[in-house]
Order: C-alpha cells, then structure tokens, then sequence
C-alpha cells in the first residue's frame, strides 16, 4: 500500500504539492492557536519599562543641577534642585501636600466622569444620525480647538467663583474630546460588523452596546485619554485664573500663589506636581484599560 501512495504521489507531483501546501497552513494556524500569553517575567518589566523613564528623569535632573552649578543662569530665573525640595517638604511638614493635590484630582475626576456621561451619548447620537452629524458635528470640532482658558471668563460671569464654574470649563474643554473620539470609533468599524448584528437582532440599543461600542473601542478609548487631558487642562487653567479662598487651594491656585510671591521653587514645585498628576492617572487607568483592550484583540501577546 506505501508503494502505491508514493507512486500515486510521483505520478501526480501537483497533488503533493497541495497537500504540503496545506500542512503548512494547518501548521501555521496551530502555531497561531498556541501562542502563549504568559505573563511576563518582573524583572523583564522593571527594565524595559519601569527602569527607562526613570533614567529619563534621573538624566534631566542631573543636566538641571549641572545648569544650576555651572551658573548658566541666574536663581531667580531656574532655582536649585534642593531649594524644590525643600519647597516640597515644608508642604508636607506642614500637611498642606496631600489636601492641595487632592483638591485639584478630586475635582479633575469628577469633572472627566460627568463629561464622560454627557460626550459619550452625545457621540453615539453625532454618529449614528445624520440630521445630528451635520447639524453638531462641526461645532463640536469647532469646540475642541476651542482653548479652554476661553471658556474661563465667561464661566466666572455666569457662576461666580465656585465649583460649578470649575466644572463647566471642564465640561466644555473635555466633552466635544470624548464626543468626537467614539465618532472616529464608530466611523472605522467595518460595515460588515454593523450587517451581521441587524441579521442577529442587534438593533437600536442593543445593538450599540453589543455592536457599535466594543467595535469602536479603540478610537471610543483615544478620545477619553484626549478627554482625560483636557479636563486636566481645563481645571489648570480655571485654579490658575479664578483664585479664590472659597474654592480652596489647589494645584493651579498653588502654581498662581508662587507667581505672586516670586517664590520660583515653588513654582516649580506646583509644575512637578501637576505633571506627576497626569502621568500617573495615565499609568494607573488609561494604560491598564489600553493594554486590556489590546489583549482582547489579540494585538498583545505578553502582559
């Protein structure tokens, strides 16, 4: 029987050709199906992740002390790295660090989550009605090169110098972001998607929370980064502008105060915070939540 099938395989040469052809594609697909997703090890993660921004950081402060060393600039202009220090612990001798910082991410995440509640239906309606897309959609691209700072004096003028005035200069700063970045997600979803969830039911509602929304993840998930930092901005700008005991000390208010003083270490000091701020928010939220949608996709094999 072997020296049938070896015969049968010499006489038609094209027949073996297809049958390797396809052990190589089964090969292939099993290859696929095997992929392991371990995860990875702690030491790999500390230095390809954890060990390059801190050099990073590490190198700017060192050409900063060699600036201030060399005297390339006065004090008054770029304070030494131990007077922001010591800027730093008088606020934390005296309590005032952690009230000050909360204050400001306290008010930053509360603003991002109601205009993620506002921005994201919002965008949803823009995308999928067409009266709505040409009737909104310019002014919410209008609104988002808009600077927030604008919307400051207005907002002061309509509720004086409280948090509803912080907020509605974050609203209108991070809403037409979010808005506008699940409109890009729904755009880029393959008609197909949209097709094969009417064939199955997925209509209206349900078909946006089960067919639109995760297909329109990735684009939905840049928006909110975008949005994220806006609100950010937003609040900054308002602190720094609209000062005011009755709205408490914040970062923008602290960056403000030193300013006003010529206290150059502090604001500096206020900068690292606000900076610190950002990145950390990004690192602890938007990064997991990226890396898990990524992982869901197949787009990362290693965790």
């Amino acid at each position: 029987m072997a020296s049938t099938d070896t015969a049968a395989n010499t006489a038609n040469p094209a027949a073996k050709g297809t049958q390797d052809d396809l052990a190589g594609l089964e090969a292939g697909l099993d290859a696929l199906d095997a992929v392991q997703t371990h995860r990875t090890p702690v030491r790999e993660v500390l230095t390809g992740k954890v060990l390059p921004p801190l050099l990073a950081v590490g190198l700017v402060l060192l050409v900063w002390q060699v600036l201030v060393a060399a005297k390339v600039t006065d004090e008054t202009k770029l304070p030494p790295l131990g007077a922001v220090w010591g800027s730093l612990a008088d606020m934390w001798v005296k309590g005032t660090l952690l009230e000050v910082v909360w204050t400001s991410v306290s008010r930053g995440l509360l603003g991002f989550l109601l205009a993620l509640a506002i921005g994201t239906p919002l965008g949803l309606l823009v995308a999928r009605v067409k009266f709505v897309r040409a009737a909104i959609g310019p002014i919410l691209q209008g609104l988002q090169s808009l600077p927030s700072v604008a919307w400051v004096p207005p907002a002061v003028l309509w509720f004086g110098l409280n948090d509803a005035m912080m907020y509605t200069v974050i609203l209108l700063g991070a809403v037409p972001s979010i808005a506008n970045g699940l409109v890009s997600g729904i755009d880029q979803i393959p008609p197909l998607f949209l097709r094969a969830g009417r064939t199955l039911g997925a209509t209206g509602l349900r078909g946006a929370r089960h067919v639109v929304m995760p297909a329109a993840l990735p684009g939905y998930l840049a928006g909110l980064k975008q949005g994220w930092a806006f609100s950010w901005r937003s609040l900054m700008a308002a602190e720094i502008i609209a000062s005011s005991p009755d709205l408490g000390l914040g970062l923008g208010q602290l960056l403000e105060n030193g300013r006003n003083n010529i206290d150059l270490p502090g604001v500096f000091l206020a900068i690292i915070l606000i900076l610190v701020v950002g990145i950390a928010i990004d690192l602890l939220i938007f990064s997991p939540v990226e890396r898990w949608v990524l992982r869901s996709r197949g787009l990362l094999v290693r965790s």
